[in-house]
């Protein structure tokens, strides 16, 4: 599979709940991840994550899909185009 530079933007509600479930998915598919930005909205209780990864449409899909499934989490993401 042809991995490809790619982002993933990651919203996260009532962060103090949420946050250690997010960073141990982060940790499992840390391989995927080439640099990582965290800002976090304390007046509203949320944090935004935008991530830099070198990654295949499986593996993405794999990664995305798992953080997509916790409650209050919001993902997007988008792969270069092949070359």
């Amino acid at each position: 599979m042809e991995r490809r530079l790619g982002f993933v933007g990651v919203i996260i509600h009532n962060r103090k709940k949420t946050a250690p479930l997010v960073n141990n998915i982060l940790t499992e598919f840390g391989d995927l991840i080439a640099g990582r930005m965290g800002i976090p909205h304390l007046k509203r209780e949320l944090s935004v994550i935008v991530l830099i990864v070198n990654a295949s449409t499986d593996e993405l899909g794999a990664m995305t899909g798992k953080l997509g499934k916790i409650d209050g989490v919001t993902v997007k993401s988008g792969l270069s185009k092949s070359e």
